[in-house]
């Protein structure tokens, strides 16, 4: 759905990393929104700053001149004072982080985002939102979590260290001429038995594990813990898929020949195990043992390109 939207009352909101990454995009934005309509500058400091300057918008629409990192945490204020419903936003992307902005259909360019925000249309976007009223714009993506270190590694918890492991197969097997290849297979074994490191973080350089999760979608039993999945990918309103239902995609611990992902649809999806993380938008979330998403239909107004 789309309506017209009106570019002459705008509150133009500069978040500060965007002012530091790209002075010249940011400067070109605000020539442009200020030709085109009464546009009040805001230059908050901080996230607290950032905060206010929204509460206090009035019937201004707000113009977020950031990354993704911006916009998200707009739409999430707004969701929080339960204002997201009553209020359009619009984005001027500035910034390395813009892959969301990207997937939701704004410009990159400075000059052409600015104009989409003075002659774009309303467009209502679906949502995510968890049960501690966290947001979702693009996608959920659950990596796997860390688990047992390569050889050379750490100690690997619960056991022996992986590379206990590898200096006592290497002196066994020494004497005979099958040792690397049963070496190795030990190795892969142990790779992918060992347990995870309950909350362990997912954004570190390290090698993972499989993680084992339950993923219920309406209710309904995807993949269980008894299965170890590599990835879960979380995307409302996906091309494809209805509004108000989002597109689950499960990827099955490969093992030989790749595994088929699973894939199902549905308007709630929980997620349940041992402690894991999950990316979200342009951030990471948790740990958490438990947590449940619901798509909110059309919950998201945004000014895009007609």
């Amino acid at each position: 759905m789309a309506t017209s939207a009106r570019p002459d009352q705008l509150l133009v909101i500069i978040d500060p990393v965007a002012r530091r990454t790209d002075g010249e995009a940011v400067r070109i934005a605000k020539d442009v929104l200020s030709a085109g309509a009464a546009a009040k500058v805001c230059l908050p400091e901080d996230a607290e700053e950032f905060a206010r300057v929204l509460a206090r918008r009035g019937a201004r629409r707000p113009v977020v001149v950031g990354d993704d990192r911006a916009l998200t945490r707009a739409v999430t204020l707004l969701h929080r004072r339960r204002e997201l419903a009553g209020c359009v936003l619009s984005m001027v992307p500035v910034g390395s982080a813009l892959g969301v902005a990207r997937a939701l259909g704004v410009p990159t360019g400075a000059v052409s985002a600015a104009r989409a925000v003075l002659d774009g249309v309303e467009r209502r976007l679906d949502l995510l939102v968890d049960d501690s009223d966290g947001v979702v714009l693009g996608a959920l993506r659950i990596p796997s979590v860390p688990g047992a270190p390569r050889v050379g590694g750490g100690g690997v918890p619960g056991g022996r260290g992986a590379r206990g492991v590898t200096e006592a197969s290497g002196a066994s097997g020494a004497a005979h001429g099958g040792a690397r290849e049963w070496l190795r297979t030990c190795q892969s074994l142990v790779r992918t038995l060992v347990p995870s490191r309950p909350g362990a973080g997912v954004s570190g350089g390290g090698p993972v594990g499989p993680a084992r999760l339950r993923v219920e979608v309406d209710g309904v039993v995807l993949v269980d813990l008894d299965q170890p999945v590599e990835a879960v990918t979380v995307t409302p309103g996906s091309a494809g898929v209805g509004g108000g239902v989002a597109l689950v995609e499960v990827r099955p611990l490969s093992v030989g020949a790749a595994a088929t992902p699973l894939a199902a649809r549905g308007r709630s999806v929980t997620v349940s195990g041992a402690d894991f993380r999950y990316r979200v938008d342009a951030g990471v979330a948790g740990p958490v043992r438990r947590r449940t998403w619901v798509v909110r239909e059309g919950a998201l107004g945004l000014v895009l390109p007609g």
